[in-house]
């Protein structure tokens, strides 16, 4: 008897915590089915353990995530907030026993208002749905992550995401102006503002970007927007030396030239490309950097960004003619992660990123870790910024190879520390870089950090074991 009361409490205990969910929420917004909450488990990141979720939530209204909230605060169940789960750090991985409160179905674009130059956007609207539709308006939201056909605002808000455009236009963190949050308890708080300017009180906007998920939950969110950009235009340039493609990179940033887009692939990228898409790459280059400029005149740009990469070694120089050669050009890149995963199945990414002048030292850094560890590592980079993601390929199904990418991801992440640098520049911390984020900030900004939480979520029901 004693044995049965004890299997059946967690049936009760769901059994009344989905009753208090569907008190305030319609029945198809209450997922219990195990095969299907398996499948909200985690995000895309590797090597970061998941539990498994009580039931998942998609709620359409903020009416309905307050409920959410109250219920979870009255029964004390943990809510782990996700929007597209394209994540890379574990940061949406559910905990057991969790609520998954699944955003993506508040997809709504409530306003777009040129004149003001702002879009007010509910969490689970789609990155480049967004993007088209400011578009229509002769506006241009920047924040273009890899994935963003299919990441929404709210994740986006959440990990600070930045993108390919940032060494011009800035990163998320700078286009967030307001935001709309339900509380851990329920209650709903709006920060930030609608205008140009504003300056009343702590900044709890810039707070909430980057927080995963851990202070509250963002259901609506005031963008800023820009006038579109003249049709951008590319540039190849190949180089013998990964050390060459950075020098190229400080003289462009030190001539100050502000290309749209300066991205970098590696030797193993570029192969890796090539395999996989028969592009026509050179086989025989170490580094390829790809420049743009969305100027009046972008011609006139890539070509004294041109005569810098000749001086600093390019063996050849490619500059784009028109914009569907431009869009060929920057083919190569964003099938880099997608290659690179080919190469033996799985990937881990890294987020590193490093002053500008230490970006040689980092690439020369990763290419030494991948010969100790023999495994192939593939680096792409936001090169105009210093963000770079070294690409450890591995085979899941080998252990000894799986323990040597955890290793070669670990010492990556030490040596840009060792370069002044920081553990994360766009993916977040999450589950995978919580070890790593105590030694970067150390124990007085975790004690700080940790402080911060319990004001927000004094019980710890927010994405728990998340950060810190």
């Amino acid at each position: 008897m004693i044995m049965s009361r004890t299997e059946a409490a967690p049936d009760q205990a769901l059994g009344d915590l989905t009753e208090r969910l569907l008190a305030g929420l319609p029945a198809e917004a209450v997922l219990t089915d195990t095969d299907v909450t398996t499948s909200y488990a985690h995000d895309m990141a590797s090597f970061c353990p998941a539990g498994a979720p009580a039931v998942v939530v998609l709620p359409r209204t903020v009416e309905e995530v307050q409920h959410v909230m109250r219920t979870a605060t009255a029964l004390r169940v943990p809510v782990v907030p996700q929007g597209a789960r394209t994540g890379l750090s574990g940061g949406a991985n559910a905990s057991d026993g969790c609520i998954v409160l699944s955003l993506t179905k508040m997809d709504r674009i409530l306003e777009i208002n040129p004149v003001d130059r702002i879009a007010v956007v509910e969490p689970g609207v789609v990155n480049a749905a967004l993007s088209r539709a400011v578009g229509e308006h002769g506006l241009y939201y920047p924040p273009d992550p890899s994935s963003w056909e299919m990441c929404t605002i709210g994740g986006n808000i959440g990990t600070a995401s930045g993108g390919l455009c940032c060494v011009k236009y800035g990163v998320t963190a700078e286009y967030v102006l307001g935001l709309d949050v339900v509380l851990a308890d329920g209650r709903l708080m709006s920060t930030g503002r609608r205008t140009a300017k504003g300056v009343a009180g702590y900044d709890l906007t810039r707070l909430f970007v980057g927080s995963e998920g851990s202070l509250g939950i963002v259901v609506r969110a005031v963008l800023a927007l820009r006038p579109k950009p003249p049709q951008q235009l590319v540039l190849a340039a190949e180089f013998a030396s990964a050390a060459a493609a950075c020098d190229a990179v400080c003289r462009i940033m030190a001539g100050g030239h502000v290309p749209s887009l300066l991205e970098l692939m590696d030797r193993t990228t570029v192969a890796a490309v090539n395999s996989m898409a028969k592009m026509g790459l050179p086989e025989t280059t170490e580094a390829l950097l790809l420049a743009a400029f969305d100027t009046p005149d972008p011609a006139a740009d890539l070509a004294a960004v041109g005569a810098l990469c000749e001086a600093a070694g390019a063996t050849q120089v490619v500059p784009a003619d028109d914009a569907a050669e431009s869009e060929l050009l920057l083919q190569a890149r964003r099938l880099s992660l997608t290659a690179l995963e080919a190469v033996r199945g799985v990937t881990m990414i890294d987020d590193v990123c490093v002053p500008r002048s230490r970006l040689g030292d980092l690439i020369e850094g990763v290419e030494r870790i991948a010969e100790k560890h023999r495994l192939t590592i593939g680096v792409v980079a936001h090169a105009g910024d210093g963000n770079t993601h070294p690409t450890v390929c591995f085979d899941a199904a080998d252990p000894d190879e799986s323990r040597r990418a955890r290793a070669s991801f670990d010492e990556i992440m030490a040596l840009g520390l060792e370069l002044g640098g920081t553990i994360t520049g766009e993916h977040g911390v999450g589950v995978l870089k919580k070890e790593w984020m105590a030694r970067e900030i150390g124990p007085v900004g975790i004690e700080m950090q940790r402080g911060i939480k319990r004001v927000f979520d004094p019980l710890d029901l927010l994405n728990p074991g998340k950060l810190f």
